[in-house]
């Protein structure tokens, strides 16, 4: 069947809940060819993702929950726009034309995911948008100047659009009135094989990427980056996520798995994208295909997860129940002229796509 052929793709919202808390949070459904997608406005988040094996049975392939408490709590991070800089930045610091910021720690000298009440926390207000034969939501958030330590008045725009044949894509925008960093990611946690169904160790998993950045005890860069030829980071063919994740290597043992930041090789730099990642479960057949215009891929196996989410299943997220394929800049790039540059300018706007490719 071809593209033409394909029913348009379909958009809806409704409240993730008719009563209570819950009510406030409006929950977008985006059906196009066989994949149906939702997203909440609560943290802009990808929420699941409903896709064929195969046979064409149907399996929800993102690690999520429904129950409010979890949702709020220990899920809050699920598929969710992480800012307004993703990662780690180290002393919870930056300097901008000689000035320095010191931004809401997360933890002893560091700040993770855009300070304690980052981007994943709030409410963003959501329309809906149609390009061409794409359709989904578009949602806005605003960020005062101040807010969790970073200058500027931000305001950001990520877009889900899908496509009749069921490609993802994710579109970030945003603009500042003052000098700032930006850094926003998807945080989606996958399981092609269905969630609640076990480990995704067995998953073959290829990234597109020669060089990696090892970090320190606080998971913050070194700086330099290392070749992953000869290491378990080395992913540049298919191969099991869990073939050697429990090899003596430091940078393993210091996380308990992979959570590192991949180097990507070069983007085409014209605003297009290329591709970061194969993920692919032998057993259902399906397989999911990473683009971005991002110079980095955070590669993290939920490593430690210790079942306090539980999901449609019933069956509790442990460890390694998901893996995260998070595009972005690289972690702490403030701190490191030699990385690609994060900071944002009056009169500049931050853009970055990422497609999600499914095939079965």
């Amino acid at each position: 069947m071809t593209t033409q052929e394909l029913r348009p793709v379909r958009v809806s919202h409704a409240p993730l809940e008719h009563g209570g808390a819950g009510a406030a949070i409006e929950r977008w459904t985006l059906t196009g060819g066989a994949i149906e997608v939702t997203v909440l406005t609560l943290g802009a988040t990808l929420h699941t993702a409903r896709v064929p094996d195969r046979t064409g049975a149907l399996a929800q392939v993102l690690l999520a929950s429904d129950e409010l408490t979890q949702i709020l709590g220990p899920a809050r991070h699920f598929g969710a726009t992480v800012g307004r800089y993703a990662n780690r930045i180290a002393d919870s610091l930056i300097t901008l034309d000689g000035r320095e910021y010191r931004l809401a720690p997360t933890g002893p000298g560091v700040t993770l995911h855009g300070g304690p009440v980052g981007f994943a926390d709030r409410m963003w207000a959501a329309e809906e948008v149609v390009d061409g034969d794409r359709a989904g939501v578009r949602l806005h958030l605003h960020s005062p100047d101040g807010d969790q330590g970073f200058p500027g008045a931000l305001d950001a725009w990520v877009s889900y659009l899908l496509d009749p044949a069921g490609e993802l894509a994710i579109e970030y925008r945003a603009v500042t009135t003052r000098p700032t960093v930006v850094n926003l990611t998807n945080h989606a946690y996958v399981n092609l094989a269905g969630e609640g169904s076990g480990d995704v160790l067995g998953h073959l998993l290829t990234v597109d990427a020669d060089q990696y950045t090892p970090t320190d005890e606080r998971q913050i860069p070194y700086g330099a980056y290392e070749s992953v030829a000869g290491t378990p980071f080395d992913f540049t063919t298919a191969r099991p996520i869990g073939s050697q994740i429990h090899q003596d290597h430091p940078q393993l043992k210091a996380v308990g798995g992979y959570d590192h930041n991949f180097v990507l090789r070069p983007r085409p730099g014209d605003g297009s994208v290329a591709r970061a990642a194969l993920l692919t479960d032998p057993v259902s057949g399906r397989s999911l295909e990473v683009l971005t215009t991002e110079p980095g891929l955070q590669v993290y196996t939920a490593n430690s997860f210790a079942g306090a989410v539980c999901g449609a299943a019933g069956v509790p997220y442990g460890p390694y129940a998901g893996v995260a394929l998070e595009t972005q800049h690289h972690p702490d790039s403030p701190h490191h002229p030699e990385y690609p540059g994060t900071e944002l300018r009056p009169g500049q706007e931050f853009h970055s796509t990422t497609l999600l490719r499914f095939s079965w």
